[in-house]
């Protein structure tokens, strides 16, 4: 999940540099939905983990 958040950011980095804005901004969008659905996943998996 990690790694396509970061593939996400850097499709958007790239689109912002050559100024395809709406593209960029779509691509940061969804890099910013995956990296929060990786810290929830990650939140939840630490305190599963550390119940047992």
């Amino acid at each position: 999940m990690l790694h396509y958040a970061l593939v996400f950011l850097v499709i958007a980095i790239i689109a912002g540099v050559f100024g395809f804005g709406g593209i960029a901004g779509t691509a940061a969008g969804i890099a910013k939905l995956l990296f929060v659905v990786f810290l929830v996943l990650a939140v939840v998996a630490f305190f599963r983990r550390a119940a047992r």
